[in-house]
């Protein structure tokens, strides 16, 4: 009975041990697959945070000369801003990945493992312990039989003396051996009995210590460390809601920027600048004139028409009808862009004419101040000679200095010509104020002020615009032909920029400080990529990285091309 009782109870024990070991496994595969759970959902918010940021980038404006005329509207501006908050909203996404592995998945993989040791630390204690009080409980049945076999022994041994005493046939040393044997066998038989209650009371206090003691503190460190478990996944779960919650409010104002662009839209604004952009300067055509057939009187032409009347030629009355220019399509589909057409811009309208000779003022005025930099700091590398003529010969600089005083003498020659064309331009211009008053004029002149003195015949025979041939303009006209070759549909004013090859490389002989508009600063002995060699404009165009580049001077840099670049021009 006892043995059965003490088997159901080790039995008993070995399976809490079994039911507990399961369950904290399935614990540990739960932090496991918790864990899987948030590196995804990283994976998603770095996935998404990417394709946004490729989104914004996809639709950045390129860099050329299409971005400054899209600068100028207000949608244009507003989806710009757009493309930016977006930018900084992908952004935000990418602290939650960043929040969650350090704050979740990082922790968790460490606490896993510590998880681990010590789940396998308690189920050890706990094998160890069902093991010693097994062996405990072998070890007295051991001394329960040895104590059993010795008192049967001794039976046996004082029942064979009794028989030997009182056989009268036996000797007496017989008997006297018998007794001796009984003696013997009942001395061991009493050492069996002391031993087995010693071990017995042993055994007793270790098999309370193990139920009352030992297994109950293994229990409570599985309970404990379960609990812990637990709390710790429930933490990592407000984390991983705390995480989006802290990015919210930079969310919100990247959607109050977005909301703000999208207010800040001025359709008036946008459609003015449309207006001014493309304004022709061209003055209405005056009413058209009755013309009586029944007294076959010739056509007057209107001073004011845009019909396009040829001097000593008569066309046949009704087939002549006023041309509406701002609807006239032009047949040979001449470019209006910049580079396209005569040097003076005179195939555009009035308006447009000032405009593109303007323009070209301006860009010519920055190269004369390009120049003057340059020319200046070469003057001042020429006094530094002079003063310390071991740094270098100063006359190896004048011949540079010469070609850019030529050069600066040739663009200012360039301006002189082009402001001309603009004063022309602008002395035609009419102002808003006389626009009423010179289309009254136009209607009481006859036809022959119209054939001799009007400049109203602007269109060619193409439907394109042509100035007034006066003999200035002529001779203007001989100095700089017209291009008869067809122009090409797009220029390269409105292609896309692309970035240039590195053809070599140079090293700073003094510092630049590139204060100007396509100039980068330089340091003494840095080192630079060549991205477009000097052509004859003492300029160098580098690169530093990526995103900074621009020219310095020729003779400030000492460049190394590479074999396979061609055309090497330097002046150093």
């Amino acid at each position: 009975m006892v043995e059965e009782r003490m088997g159901d109870c080790w039995s008993h024990t070995k399976d809490q041990f079994d039911n507990l070991e399961k369950h904290t496994q399935w614990g540990i595969e739960f932090v496991e697959k918790y864990t899987k759970f948030v590196k995804e959902r990283s994976e998603i918010e770095t996935n998404y945070a990417k394709q946004i940021r490729n989104l914004s980038k996809k639709y950045q404006p390129k860099k050329n000369s299409r971005e400054e005329e899209e600068s100028k509207y207000t949608f244009c501006r507003a989806f710009l801003t757009t493309l930016n908050e977006l930018n900084d909203y992908a952004g935000q996404h990418e602290v939650i990945a960043e929040n969650l592995t350090s704050q979740i998945i990082l922790e968790l993989s460490r606490y896993l493992q510590d998880l681990k040791t010590e789940r396998k630390s308690h189920f050890h204690d706990g094998r160890k312990a069902q093991q010693h009080i097994e062996s405990s409980w072998k070890q007295l049945e051991a001394c329960k039989r040895r104590f059993e076999r010795d008192c049967k022994e001794a039976d046996r041994a004082q029942q064979y003396f009794e028989k030997m005493d009182a056989d009268i046939n036996v000797t007496k040393a017989d008997v006297e051996k018998a007794r001796q044997q009984a003696q013997m066998r009942h001395q061991m038989a009493a050492d069996s009995k002391g031993e087995y209650s010693s071990y017995l009371q042993k055994f007793n206090q270790e098999q309370n210590d193990h139920y009352f003691t030992i297994i109950p503190t293994i229990f409570q460190k599985l309970q404990d460390m379960e609990e812990r478990r637990i709390e710790r996944i429930g933490l990592c779960m407000k984390t991983f809601a705390d995480v989006d919650r802290q990015v919210l409010p930079i969310v919100g104002k990247c959607l109050d920027g977005m909301t703000k662009a999208a207010e800040s839209i001025e359709p008036k604004t946008d459609s003015k600048q449309v207006v001014e952009s493309y304004k022709s300067g061209f003055e209405p055509p005056g009413d058209v004139e009755f013309e009586d057939y029944g007294q076959a009187m010739k056509r007057a032409a209107s001073e004011t028409s845009l019909s396009n009347t040829r001097e000593g030629k008569e066309k046949p009355p009704g087939k002549t009808k006023p041309k509406l220019w701002p609807f006239i399509k032009n047949k040979n589909k001449l470019s209006l862009k910049l580079g396209s057409g005569p040097e003076d811009f005179s195939h555009l309208p009035p308006e447009q004419r000032r405009k593109k000779l303007q323009g070209k003022i301006d860009e010519l005025n920055k190269d004369i101040q390009k120049e003057m930099d340059q020319r200046d700091a070469l003057t001042k590398m020429k006094d530094v000679y002079v003063k310390n003529p071991q740094m270098g010969d100063p006359a190896s600089v004048d011949p540079r200095l010469s070609e850019i005083a030529q050069t600066i003498e040739k663009l200012q020659s360039e301006v002189q010509k082009f402001e001309g064309w603009l004063a022309e331009v602008e002395e035609r211009m009419p102002s808003k104020s006389d626009t009423h008053r010179r289309s009254g004029i136009y209607e009481t002149q006859n036809n022959t002020t119209v054939s001799n003195n009007c400049a109203q015949d602007r269109e060619s025979p193409d439907g394109s615009y042509t100035e007034e041939q006066t003999s200035e303009t002529q001779v203007k006209a001989n100095t700089h032909p017209i291009p008869t070759t067809t122009t090409p549909e797009f220029d390269d004013e409105f292609d896309d920029e692309e970035t240039l090859p590195t053809i070599g490389t140079c090293k700073a002989l003094y510092p630049f400080e590139g204060h100007n508009e396509g100039t980068i600063s330089v340091a003494e002995g840095e080192l630079l990529y060549v991205i477009e060699e000097d052509k004859g404009d003492g300029w160098t165009r580098v690169r530093r990285n990526e995103d900074e580049e621009g020219y310095v001077p020729t003779s400030y840099v000492e460049v190394f091309l590479e074999t396979n670049a061609k055309g090497a021009m330097t002046y150093i």
